[in-house]
């Protein structure tokens, strides 16, 4: 059998990378929806919400292949024997690709932000328009409203791209106010290639009976799909704050929860809008109680230590220490890794005096950090250089 006018060596192989990209996605979502552990990071907990989504994606993703393959052996050539108009079979799947691919992927990209639950519904009603577009072009060809059905999608990849880069940035100031070690946390860099990943299913749709285009597409379709799941699976499930939390607005319910008699602060009343109403607080006693609790304590060596673990250590609550460090123009990812490098600088120049050797990357962990990379990044905004730099600089700052 031969496919779309290729020689029997190249249908062969295209038939071999079309099974393959349509078998992945199927394996990956009954992996993500049956097994209970993580086989790439044992330790790694997952977000529930977001191996679902995942899911659904890859399984949507296994079914395209189903429908297009079924629409080629049904129908032969998908398009008119000229080209001049679509067939209702390549429209059909076209817009079920749609519907499924783009709703599933964005709850997918959603779910990875756990600032703040995120709805997925827009994107559904999204795609209202796009189900019209496609069920009169199947009465019959009309090139205008084909345009106008292509210039929506296009559209709608932008304005959710612009949604998705916002979003992220929130996210990562959330994860700064919040988190000491970002490792395996942060988002802009999945996010990219995710949305990169939604925009070639949508050429993929595009290029229709362009064997080549699709091959490649195919494969870079396979390659995404194991970023995607390594993504996943090295997700840790994060601390699930309210809207009003991750906006920075506080609201006084998150108060209502605290003791009071566990509160070395002074009592506050929590407006709504902090900026209308800043809260009053005692900046010394604040900063005598993390150098008693925090500092003196060396509580920043502890790599997970989180602004909620924090708070307890100090004895106040999370949304009263957050303010704290707002008012000194300061996150507490900063404040924490600040004394991570101090804490390295520190004993590496005790090393050096007693004339033993200093193992930076040990040492760095040692410190309180997760990761080489995430002290090299600390090291540089605390000093201004780079840690090879300051070695050779003989240590000093």
């Amino acid at each position: 059998m031969e496919i779309l006018g290729l020689t029997p060596v190249q249908t062969i192989l295209f038939i071999v990378i079309y099974t393959i990209t349509g078998v992945v996605p199927l394996l990956a979502a009954l992996y993500l929806l049956l097994r209970r552990g993580n086989a790439f990071a044992p330790d790694t907990m997952p977000p529930l919400r977001l191996r679902r989504w995942t899911a659904a994606f890859f399984a949507v993703s296994a079914l395209g292949h189903v429908w297009w393959f079924l629409l080629y052996v049904f129908s032969g050539d998908i398009r008119s024997v000229d080209g001049t108009y679509l067939s209702v079979g390549y429209l059909a799947a076209s817009v079920l690709d749609y519907v499924t691919l783009l709703p599933t992927s964005a709850g997918t990209l959603l779910a990875m932000l756990q600032d703040r639950r995120r709805p997925v519904w827009p994107a559904f009603v999204a795609m209202i328009p796009i189900v019209a577009i496609g069920g009169v072009l199947m009465t019959g060809p009309n090139e205008r409203l084909a345009q106008i059905g292509v210039a929506y999608i296009v559209l709608l990849y932008v304005l959710f791209a612009v949604y998705v880069a916002f979003a992220v940035r929130q996210y990562g100031r959330w994860l700064r106010d919040n988190y000491a070690d970002l490792e395996h946390k942060e988002m802009w860099f999945t996010c990219m290639l995710s949305l990169v990943f939604i925009l070639l299913l949508i050429f993929y749709v595009i290029v229709g009976t362009n064997t080549t285009l699709t091959c490649i597409l195919h494969v870079i379709e396979l390659m995404l799909f194991g970023l995607l799941l390594w993504r996943v699976e090295t997700l840790p499930t994060l601390e699930d704050l309210p809207e009003e939390a991750a906006s920075g607005e506080l609201a006084k319910e998150r108060l209502a929860d605290d003791d009071p008699s566990e509160m070395t602060a002074e009592a506050v009343d929590i407006p709504k809008s902090p900026s209308a109403n800043p809260i009053n607080i005692d900046v010394d006693q604040m900063e005598q109680l993390l150098k008693e609790h925090c500092v003196a304590a060396q509580l920043y060596l502890e790599t997970e230590l989180t602004l909620q673990m924090l708070a307890q250590a100090v004895g106040t609550n999370r949304s009263y220490l957050s303010q704290y460090f707002s008012r000194q123009g300061i996150t507490y990812n900063t404040y924490i890794n600040n004394l991570r490098v101090n804490h390295f600088i520190s004993r590496s120049r005790e090393l050096a005096a007693a004339g033993q050797d200093v193992p930076i990357q040990q040492l760095a962990l040692e410190s309180g950090f997760g990761s080489y990379r995430n002290f090299s990044r600390a090291f540089l905004l605390r000093t201004g250089q780079s840690v090879t730099a300051w070695i050779n600089r003989g240590g000093n700052i």
